[in-house]
């Protein structure tokens, strides 16, 4: 940890639990070593600064989309954090092989399959980005779901209950699967109803239908 990145997270974690009631049982259930993607709804309010805070000193990253890096102060904390920088709606080979480079030095690697900010908490349809990685990699994967973040700005910075729960550690069960756009699309379903089950049901959205069985996910 470089100084910058001790001091933010000695800062945060001063911070929320101010901002925030934190209810987060099993955050440090989360595995402490080895390779694990993930994933996660996003909100973008509260669950990016805790979850670097109070995962550290565990190694941990994630992908931002690179026009955050025109914003000074996001530049210098992601940057300080070793946030990795990817241009959405492109094949950006290049952030991938971070990413890549990343989980093979055992580092969490933090993905949003939603693609963007949700402002409402209701989850939208995956993009299979986060498919192509774990394919790559075999690498294990962890659903953190949460809520009540969107409440964050909307209540004039007033302390909100803030939510998180973990889910069961799984892989993909694709081998010999021929990888079409319609399979990627199947499993990163799959991957986010393992997210939805850990949300109360009015934040579900395209994911309600939870009770569907999965084929391509095998828990560890």
């Amino acid at each position: 940890m470089n100084i910058i990145d001790w001091l933010t997270t000695r800062a945060l974690r001063i911070y929320l639990p101010i901002a925030c009631r934190i209810d987060a049982p099993d955050l440090q259930s989360i595995p402490q070593k080895g390779p694990l993607i993930a994933i996660t709804n996003h909100t973008g309010r509260i669950e990016v600064p805790l979850f670097y805070a109070y995962l550290r000193p565990r190694p941990i990253t994630a992908w931002a989309k690179v026009e955050a890096w025109d914003n000074w102060f996001l530049r210098g904390l992601f940057n300080a954090w070793g946030v990795i920088p990817i241009h959405r709606g492109e094949a950006d080979m290049t952030a991938l092989k971070k990413a890549l480079r990343a989980l093979e030095q055992g580092y969490i690697l933090g993905l949003a399959p939603e693609g963007t900010r949700n402002y409402d908490g209701v989850l939208r349809r995956a993009h299979p980005g986060a498919v192509v990685l774990a394919q790559r990699t075999n690498a294990p994967i962890i659903p953190v779901a949460h809520w009540c973040g969107e409440d964050y700005l909307k209540k004039s910075f007033k302390r909100i209950d803030f939510h998180v729960r973990v889910g069961k550690q799984f892989t993909l069960h694709i081998k010999g699967v021929k990888m079409t756009a319609e399979v990627r699309q199947q499993i990163v379903d799959e991957m986010m109803r393992e997210v939805a089950k850990l949300l109360p049901e009015q934040y579900r959205g395209v994911y309600a239908d939870i009770d569907t069985p999965a084929e391509y996910i095998k828990y560890d």
